[in-house]
């Protein structure tokens, strides 16, 4: 469904896609996770045709955005960071606004918009004008208008970003009942925890993809051990623990010590056991491991 062949974009001498290669399979959510300018706004924005690579193709549905700008934007949607829709209007006519914007006939709008509104569960709202919803109301009310023309690919940028975790929850299960009913999802988050939700994650630095699989598989593959540790005083453990042979990188977690170590690290002293890594732990570890490189 996406295609993505050695996409690279430069702004002046800043290089923000670098030599990306990607594929994306129909009915797949994808992540792509990635610290503030690694290059992930930038990748949505070449595939949604809002941008033009310096080199490189990418398709989406068939479509270059380059060549066949028009077919392509009937088949995506494209929901921002930022809420783009009438803080002045209430939710029933920002849908009505956008309904009209795509050409929807009037009885197609009647069957499909209480089915989205029931979906988002705004139906009680409808008469409530944007600019007095909630975080989480607002990114759903931007998901509806979004979806108004049945996109085939929905591309989603940091969609949840600032939003409550109840509300980020709600989100990710409409979004599995998108993908029930066929729709491909490409998202960034800077949330690790919902990167965990998708089928395959990339994770992006400096505008290169550093890695790209399952969730499990990322996790699996990590070279290194990690442990979890635990005790009185972590600050201090962690200073003492820096030094230790076969250790490769120790971090705070929550109330715990999370601790990365080669295969002859031996645990005398602590209390510690080995644990799966997080997807965090993940990412944390391949940057480490590309600044230690470079």
């Amino acid at each position: 469904m996406i295609s993505i062949r050695n996409i690279t974009r430069r702004f002046g001498d800043v290089t923000a896609v670098d030599n990306l290669t990607l594929d994306v399979a129909p009915g797949e959510v994808f992540g792509l996770v990635g610290p503030d300018g690694a290059g992930k706004t930038t990748t949505l924005r070449i595939l949604c045709g809002l941008m033009d690579p310096s080199s490189g193709t990418a398709t989406v549905a068939g479509f270059d955005g380059k060549s066949a700008s028009q077919d392509l934007k009937d088949r995506i949607g494209y929901m921002s960071q930022r809420f783009g829709l009438y803080s002045d209007l209430t939710i029933l006519e920002n849908m009505t606004f956008y309904a009209d914007l795509f050409g929807l006939p009037r009885a197609e709008r009647a069957e499909l918009l209480p089915k989205l509104l029931k979906m988002t569960r705004l139906d009680p709202f409808v008469h409530r004008a944007a600019g007095r919803l909630s975080g989480g109301m607002k990114q759903k009310l931007a998901l509806i208008c979004t979806l108004l023309h049945k996109p085939q690919v929905l591309f989603l940028d940091e969609p949840t970003n600032g939003v409550d975790p109840v509300s980020r929850r709600d989100f990710w299960i409409i979004l599995r009942e998108l993908v029930k009913a066929g729709v491909t999802i490409f998202v960034t988050t800077a949330y690790l925890d919902e990167a965990e939700r998708c089928d395959r994650v990339g994770l992006m630095d400096r505008g290169r993809l550093i890695q790209c699989d399952t969730p499990e598989a990322l996790k699996k593959n990590l070279p290194e051990i990690t442990w979890e540790v635990v005790g009185t005083d972590l600050r201090a453990t962690r200073e003492a623990l820096r030094n230790r042979p076969g250790v490769l990188a120790v971090e705070l977690a929550g109330a715990s010590l999370h601790l990365f170590t080669d295969a002859h690290f031996t645990p005398e002293g602590l209390q510690a056991r080995v644990i799966v890594p997080s997807l965090e732990d993940v990412f944390i570890a391949h940057i480490r491991r590309r600044q230690k490189a470079a």
